[in-house]
């Protein structure tokens, strides 16, 4: 049911119950659930059986007197039609069919603002994903990030959160350094195999076109940065160091824009050393007293704060642990003004949850605990032609994301893209999921992708053959849809906003595509069921008016996955 009608009945609740309530101090939250048999109603309240001891009555007796004060509001033409009490004490409640044909109207005149709420207005979200190494090019796992990343962000914008989407640079370390080495090895010739070869190099073939255009002293730009031209010295690691990055963050460019995500910002590691954040935040640790020398490293007493053990920030030679810049990243984070940062990341980086979140304690600066939260995902498996894809030519070690949208669009990179981004939300992301790429390029009901986008686009098809002004649509009678299928599909309908809700505060995108598939399977069905350009010209308008509906509500959830609706297929 809609959010306001909920609230209208829930209301009604309260209002049968004053009388019990008058002379307490009792104030208890009145809630409705959706039965999970149909047969039972369309909502249940179990406010009877909370209370019953509190008022000392009988559950029963509490609920008839509840239902007794419903039933004045029950008629065909009112909020509900029936109000009846089941087992010890619950209350079924069933709306009239006029109430739950209201969301076809409703849906029609908000249109692409249906399931958008004013929730969040004024709270600052940042949520931070993907965040790749430079050292080469985005694999699945990345792919599975983007998928989740970019539709939380979606999600929290239609709550009206504002929203900001960052890549954080891992471009600080030994990797990098390892990644020079890498491409600096390619320029003096040698070869993955070869003798001479680094043994933590990088293997794959991007890494020979960097020495290539090294040589040839080409530009690499990455959208975020000033352009890096090479020096085409062998010798001259440092511009070997920097064209590599640049080269690579081009590279990954490329890749996002190909899956259709944008970044509204770049924050580089490096910079937490240059500005001298780093140090700041470990002189703010021991400030703090949380710190303690051991063996001639600094720890921290995570401890303190719900980690398995202290952890080291400061190592015997001097360097720094890695829990260290992202504790300092993330108060930078508090200090920009976010009151909610959300970091989607793989399942390894489960560790660093507790000792983040407690280094960001220690410094007693008025972060909340459980500041920031966390979407861990698990692994993606590729399957290709009945048999695990386990490298990439390119890559070298791992499938590339590019690899997966070429794959299963055939070459089509929309198909592709749709394809990827609906497989990789179709899960929750703490399940390890398997990417079929043969299941990918199916049309067909095996390809839950191309199960929604056709009911999409046959439904697309039904208006322009009924050659109808879907404006006059709007103030059509909608009093004769009252069949089996059809109450069911408003009730789905009307479920549309919740789920959003649900879906964010849950930090769980993959409830949109449950939803959609279960939509699309109530179109499909109803459309073989029931003919809708038929000769009664008052059914044939409801009808039609009910799937412009559902074909709203089905654009506007693909559009939040970052997923495409196409009108034919």
């Amino acid at each position: 049911m809609l959010a306001q009608q909920k609230h209208q009945i829930i209301e009604l609740v309260q209002a049968a119950l004053a009388p019990h309530l008058a002379g307490t101090e009792l104030s208890p939250t009145v809630t409705l659930e959706t039965p999970r048999d149909p047969s039972l109603g369309d909502a249940a309240c179990n406010i009877a059986m909370q209370l019953a001891k509190q008022l000392k009555k009988n559950p029963r007796e509490l609920a008839q007197s509840i239902v007794t004060s419903l039933q004045a509001h029950c008629g065909e033409n009112a909020l509900l039609t029936s109000a009846e009490i089941a087992g010890p004490g619950f209350i079924n409640l069933r709306l009239s069919n006029c109430a739950k044909q209201e969301v076809i109207q409703t849906i029609l005149r908000q249109g692409a603002d249906f399931g958008k709420s004013t929730a969040g207005a004024g709270k600052k979200v940042i949520v931070e994903f993907v965040s790749a190494n430079p050292t080469g090019p985005l694999h699945v796992g990345h792919g599975r990030q983007a998928a989740l990343g970019d539709a939380l962000s979606s999600l929290l914008e239609s709550q009206s959160y504002a929203v900001t989407r960052e890549f954080y640079y891992n471009d600080a370390g030994v990797q990098i350094q390892t990644l020079a080495n890498s491409v600096q090895a390619r320029l003096r010739g040698y070869a993955p195999g070869d003798a001479n070869w680094p043994e933590s190099a990088y293997n794959g073939d991007y890494i020979k076109d960097i020495a290539d255009d090294f040589l040839a002293k080409k530009t690499a730009h990455a959208s975020d940065s000033e352009p890096v031209t090479a020096s085409g010295d062998i010798e001259d690691i440092a511009s070997i160091r920097a064209f590599a990055v640049s080269y690579l963050r081009h590279e990954q460019d490329i890749d996002l824009q190909a899956f259709g995500v944008k970044f509204d910002n770049y924050y580089l590691e490096s910079s937490l050393y240059s500005d001298g954040k780093v140090d700041k935040t470990v002189q703010a640790l021991v400030d703090s007293g949380k710190t303690y020398e051991k063996e001639g490293a600094l720890w921290l007493a995570t401890t303190e704060y719900g980690d398995d053990k202290d952890r080291v920030m400061r190592k015997s030679d001097g360097t720094y642990t890695y829990f260290l810049p992202d504790v300092a990243y993330h108060t930078v984070k508090w200090q920009r003004g976010y009151i909610q940062a959300i970091n989607v990341q793989g399942s390894d980086h489960h560790g660093t949850v507790a000792r983040v979140r407690g280094g960001l304690q220690a410094l007693n600066i008025g972060i909340p605990q459980g500041y920031p939260d966390y979407v861990l995902h698990k692994m993606v498996t590729v399957m290709k032609g009945g048999e695990e894809v386990k490298i990439s030519k390119r890559a070298g070690s791992y499938v590339t994301v590019r690899d997966l949208i070429e794959w299963s669009g055939n070459g089509d990179i929309v198909k592709g893209r749709d394809a990827v981004r609906f497989f990789l939300i179709s899960r929750k992301a703490d399940t390890e999921f398997v990417f079929d790429v043969d299941v990918a390029l199916k049309e067909g009901d095996e390809n839950p992708v191309y199960y929604v986008q056709y009911a999409h686009a046959r439904i697309c098809r039904v208006l322009e053959k009924s050659e109808i002004d879907e404006a006059q649509l709007s103030a059509v009678d909608l009093t004769p849809l009252t069949l089996p299928r059809e109450t069911q599909l408003m009730s789905l309908l009307a479920q549309y906003p919740e789920m959003l809700q649900r879906a964010l505060s849950e930090l769980g995108p993959h409830q949109v595509a449950f939803y959609l598939r279960e939509l699309a399977s109530q179109l499909h069905s109803y459309y073989f069921a029931e003919k809708v350009l038929i000769e009664d010209e008052s059914l044939k308008l409801a009808r039609l008016a009910l799937l412009v509906a559902v074909r709203q509500v089905l654009r506007n959830g693909l559009a939040l996955i970052g997923v495409s609706a196409p009108t034919q297929m």
